[in-house]
């Protein structure tokens, strides 16, 4: 959100043992996807390792607006984000892994619930995630400190009730060693979360661990660490950038780079760690690249927000438009070998604030509502920033 810059350093949390299933205790088997489509099972065998899609999109961010219309939706009574979700349900739910970030931290039932700049949003996020087909929410922002622990338990326990993996922040020390280990295709797939600072409010001094920040070295660390307890995949998810600039800064091209080759301080790069690097923050879409056999989105995009102000203080619509990345991955040819991305596409979105406020695919939109210029403007721009480094090369497409 729009806050002062003020920079948090980078703390580097020691390595703790890794368990499957983020939330879970030690022993817990990954979470499993949904079934596979049949797209991506015609030509796989039903004995061994398939192909499956991932998808993900970008912050989830309930102003007070957006708060308010989950109320009008519930009929006065409560909240119900679900029919904001409505639209892009089908294409979430298609996915055999669908990867969310939730920016904010939930209040206790029945509030007070509040939105920028201190976000407390309601719990029942969590159930509409999980409705629209979300498997996994990474949840470490610059917001996962603004209700302090309680704020971090009331989160990750509104998820476990609904059965919906997370991964990013903690309740305990032994958590914050534990990815989210998903299943889809045959694969174990791990997803991380880490992020760039917490709007200047510090780690608990006995509690350094309850959220993940961005340290390269422990970044590679973790992905090895999560390889070495059975992952074939391991995407990260990182909130990281200059919000409101629609190209990369220099942190996340560095550290893209990095994580991409492997390359921790002081040594060569010694293989690929990362399979996928999901970026949040900037509230608006940045462009998407292939490094090596890395893809990064550098910014996914607010998927869900109120109206947002920029460091202008103009309202800018950018803080609505959002893409979804889709990435189908295949087994590896020869035992051992790495998955691999066979298809990279990306969809528009945008959150129509209506009333009332609905998440729509912004390519459907456009086309049952010819006339609006705001819709055409938004597929131009989000088309052109995804694309703006190298990605259409790589073979990066619009999805069908």
């Amino acid at each position: 959100m729009r806050l002062p810059r003020r920079p948090v350093p980078a703390v580097a949390v020691p390595l703790l043992l890794l368990a499957a299933g983020c939330g879970a205790p030690p022993g817990s088997p990954p979470v499993d996807a949904p079934p596979a489509t049949a797209a991506t099972t015609a030509t796989a065998s039903p004995a061994g390792p398939r192909p499956f899609t991932l998808l993900a999109t970008g912050d989830v961010l309930p102003h007070a607006e957006i708060i308010r219309q989950a109320n009008r939706d519930a009929g006065g009574e409560g909240y119900d984000f679900g029919p904001m979700f409505a639209d892009v349900k089908p294409l979430i739910s298609a996915a055999d892994l669908a990867i969310c970030h939730m920016e904010t931290v939930y209040g206790p039932d029945g509030g007070p619930f509040t939105g920028y700049p201190t976000f407390k949003s309601p719990p029942q996020v969590a159930r509409a995630l999980k409705d629209a087909g979300y498997t996994s929410c990474d949840t470490a922002s610059n917001h996962t400190l603004d209700d302090g622990q309680a704020g971090i338990r009331r989160t990750l326990d509104a998820m476990d009730a609904v059965g919906l993996a997370h991964t990013g922040s903690a309740r305990d020390e032994a958590e914050a060693g534990r990815p989210a280990l998903l299943r889809a295709g045959g694969a174990t797939v791990a997803q991380l979360a880490y992020t760039y600072g917490t709007n200047g409010i510090p780690l608990p001094a006995d509690r350094p661990w309850a959220v993940n920040l961005i340290d390269r070295d422990r970044i590679l660390a973790d992905a090895r660490a999560a390889r070495a307890a059975g992952a074939d995949l391991v995407v990260v998810s990182v909130h990281w950038g200059t919000e409101w600039q629609d190209a990369p800064n220099d942190q996340q091209l560095t550290l893209a780079r990095e994580l991409a080759a492997g390359r921790a301080a002081g040594k060569a790069g010694d293989g690929p760690a990362v399979d996928l690097i999901l970026g949040t923050h900037a509230h608006i879409p940045q462009a998407y690249e292939r490094i090596g056999d890395t893809w990064t989105v550098y910014g996914l995009g607010d998927q869900l927000a109120g109206r947002m102000i920029n460091y202008s203080d103009a309202e800018d619509p950018r803080g609505n438009w959002s893409s979804i990345a889709r990435f189908t991955f295949t087994p590896p040819g020869t035992p051992g070998g790495r998955w691999t991305v066979a298809k990279a596409e990306f969809l528009p979105q945008i959150t129509d604030l209506g009333p009332p406020a609905r998440v729509l695919d912004l390519r459907q939109a456009a086309r049952n509502a010819p006339d609006r210029t705001d819709y055409a403007r938004a597929l131009d721009h989000i088309g052109t920033v995804v694309l703006s480094r190298g990605a259409a090369a790589a073979g990066l497409a619009t999805a069908p």
